[in-house]
């Protein structure tokens, strides 16, 4: 879905039909029954807010997102249930591919224990 500007709200990035060309791949990992979805997103594009947007967009808004979220935060969490685990790129002088990793937060591990036992 394409990304620019809201109209509404010029802070803020929408899915807009004369936005910018934004393209997220998702995968569903895990549903809870509480109505959380654990999910792993691939991003083709690099728009602002693009992975927040795109989730609001298809109603599963990034937990602690208040900007795109209507504030909701039920875990009280300082900042976003967002983590990348894994960035890849190529080197612009060296062109050699260079990875990045990085484990999922204690407290965002916590969180998905918690889900588990509801």
């Amino acid at each position: 879905m394409p990304i620019g500007r809201s109209v509404k709200e010029r802070t803020k990035m929408a899915v807009t039909k004369t936005g910018k060309e934004a393209i997220t791949e998702f995968k569903v990992l895990k549903r809870y029954t509480d109505g959380f979805t654990l999910v792993e997103l691939k991003i083709e594009t690099g728009r602002t807010h693009q992975i927040r947007v795109h989730m609001a967009e298809i109603g599963f808004p990034v937990v602690g997102d208040y900007t795109y979220s209507n504030g909701k935060n039920p875990f009280e969490i300082k900042g976003q249930m967002l983590h990348s685990t894994g960035l890849t790129f190529i080197h612009p002088r060296t062109k050699q591919e260079i990875k990045f990793e990085a484990k999922i937060p204690k407290y965002f591990e916590n969180i998905l224990e918690n889900l588990n036992k509801s």
